[in-house]
């Protein structure tokens, strides 16, 4: 994590504009500073101190203003260092545990905690499903529907089921549909369904029997069989109303961008897949630290849930003044409520 070495007159101006930027999103001025009583100096020592904060980047002045506003390098300092992160309050955790606690499915999870972060923070509310390839392989069942149609049944950790279809040529009798069940859970019980997927052919090939023909249909449908799609969707986002309300995306363009961001989920999922912490921690990725365009006005703020052996991703995109110290207590609060939903 970069660091940069302000002393700590510069620490305290810049801390002071910033907090205030975030709440008003206007230029701060070194006459509103001095009248905040935030500090005891002159209104011109403040403006030395804020000219060389502007000389190191860390603060611009949009147009003819009087005022300064932060830069991305600004709110990188703010968030690694300056910010001291507020707690949530015990009725706004009751809120969001008793929100969460009605939830029953990571359906429901998906949906309904995207939509929960979007009305706290005001900004977008992100929620990836959990990934299915991490999760581990309770229980395999075939089941006859017809003497062309078979289903089987994916029994997943944490509750979760995973159901497909497949065409057979002929009836296959109810003796054999038991022993290729048995032997499927005796040989991929407990593993992954990546593991199951990448090695389901060697694990089956010696296992030549009566059943030789229904394994065979099975090894060439491993792909479709143990593959993510266990969700309705991999991905929701909620609040783009509360984004287009706000005074960064009352422009045109900015409102076109966000309206087309919004609806591109490969883009986001591909924003939130390459800023992940690699432990697992808070990620903040501030402007054109994300290496996109369309996020150059936006900010990034993610972590991840766990659903057994299984990671998702929550968070939040939005402004780049968001509520920085309010915000990344709200969604590791949440992350680690459905963490703990689940570990039972």
């Amino acid at each position: 994590m970069k660091t940069y070495d302000l002393n700590e007159r510069e620490r305290t101006i810049l801390r002071t504009i910033i907090y205030s930027f975030i709440q008003t999103a206007t230029p701060v001025g070194s006459k509103f500073i001095s009248k905040k009583g935030a500090v005891s100096w002159s209104s011109a020592t403040i403006r030395n101190i804020m000219s060389d904060l502007e000389d190191e980047g860390f603060i611009n002045h949009p147009h003819t203003s009087a005022g300064r506003v932060p830069t991305d390098k600004g709110y990188r300092i703010f968030v690694n260092s300056l910010m001291n992160l507020e707690t949530l309050s015990l009725s706004e955790k009751d809120i969001i545990s008793s929100q969460l606690n009605s939830l029953n499915s990571p359906d429901e999870i998906i949906m309904l905690t995207s939509k929960l972060i979007s009305e706290i923070s005001n900004q977008l509310g992100v929620v990836t499903a959990p990934r299915f390839t991490e999760g581990k392989l309770e229980k395999i069942e075939i089941i006859s529907l017809s003497s062309t149609k078979l289903m089987v049944i994916l029994s997943i950790e944490a509750g979760l089921v995973k159901t497909i279809m497949m065409e057979v040529k002929s009836d296959i009798s109810r003796s054999i549909l038991e022993k290729v069940s048995s032997l499927l859970n005796e040989k991929l019980s407990g593993l992954t369904l990546r593991d199951i997927k990448e090695t389901f052919g060697d694990r089956l090939r010696d296992s030549v029997s009566e059943e030789s023909g229904l394994i065979r249909l099975f090894i060439e449908s491993s792909d479709k069989i143990f593959d993510e799609t266990v969700l309705k969707s991999k991905m929701h986002i909620s609040g783009t109303q509360n984004l287009l309300q706000q005074k960064e995306f009352i422009s045109i363009s900015n409102y076109k961008s966000i309206v087309e961001l919004v609806n591109q989920d490969d883009m986001i999922v591909h924003i939130l897949k390459k800023n992940e912490n690699e432990n697992g921690d808070i990620s903040v990725t501030i402007g054109k630290e994300n290496n996109e365009k369309q996020f150059e006005q936006l900010s990034v703020l993610q972590t991840q849930y766990k659903i057994g052996s299984m990671t998702g991703t929550i968070g939040i995109i939005g402004n780049k003044r968001m509520n920085y110290p309010k915000l990344i207590p709200l969604v590791n609060y949440i992350a680690d409520s459905i963490t703990n939903m689940f570990k039972n």
